[in-house]
């Protein structure tokens, strides 16, 4: 698949996500610097009872060329103190893992595959600050004190939500609760609606390469053929040779 297209499927997730009546309000989106391969996220957990509640962590979300054949990566800027976080801020999360790999011992169900959105990982992202798999670390000491001294992690965690609140954005208006973030949404949505975006101005190209979910499962299907006709040739080579 070509860059074309994968922007193209990124353009019409980017402007779902950003849509004031589509979007999902625990997250702030932005592309960084107009590349739409580079998206700069903020992530909001609007469960009160959560004790990331308040805060505001960001993110950055890249994207190969072959997306989404391939998965993207997520590193939170600056890190966050948690099991599953490299203490560079790169996330270790199964669903962006490349499916299919036999050296690894997750299940085929929880890596990446085509089908996933970029809505699918931030839900993930989501559960998976409230729920570590400590199985899998990547912070060792956090998983550790995660398992054994749960307080400490708690308090180191609220000490996180303290700091992150200085990194929302002035004209941005948290949502302190999901009710809260919807009406935020349509207040927002009549202010959109008088700056209509521009949906060409991601591409250098005044061409653009359509796309649909077809074309997708045409490619899907193209790749499967091929890798038939491949098997078939070496199991000739196998015959001659014999």
């Amino acid at each position: 698949m070509s860059s074309k297209s994968a922007a193209a499927i990124l353009q019409r997730q980017f402007k779902d996500l950003t849509d004031p009546k589509k979007g999902i309000p625990s997250f702030n989106i932005e592309l960084d610097d107009d590349n739409i391969f580079l998206w700069n996220i903020g992530i909001m957990v609007l469960n009160k009872d959560s004790m990331y509640h308040g805060g505001y962590f960001k993110g950055q979300m890249r994207f190969p060329s072959d997306f989404p054949f391939a998965p993207p990566t997520f590193r939170f800027t600056p890190a966050i103190y948690h099991p599953n976080v490299y203490r560079d801020g790169r996330l270790c999360i199964s669903i962006l893992h490349q499916g299919g790999d036999p050296t690894s011992d997750e299940p085929d169900s929880e890596t990446w595959t085509p089908a996933q959105t970029v809505e699918s990982v931030l839900i993930s992202i989501i559960s998976l600050l409230e729920d570590p798999n400590v199985s899998s670390p990547a912070n060792i000491d956090a998983s550790v004190e995660f398992r054994k001294n749960p307080d400490a992690y708690k308090k180191k965690v609220l000490q996180e939500v303290e700091r992150s609140k200085a990194d929302i954005p002035e004209d941005f208006i948290m949502p302190e609760s999901e009710f809260a973030a919807y009406s935020n949404s349509t207040t927002k949505s009549r202010e959109h609606e008088q700056e209509p975006l521009d949906e060409d101005f991601w591409y250098d190209s005044e061409e653009e390469e359509s796309f649909d979910e077809e074309s997708l499962m045409d490619d899907m299907e193209d790749r499967d053929e091929d890798d038939d006709e491949e098997e078939e040739e070496d199991d000739d080579v196998d015959m001659v040779g014999k």
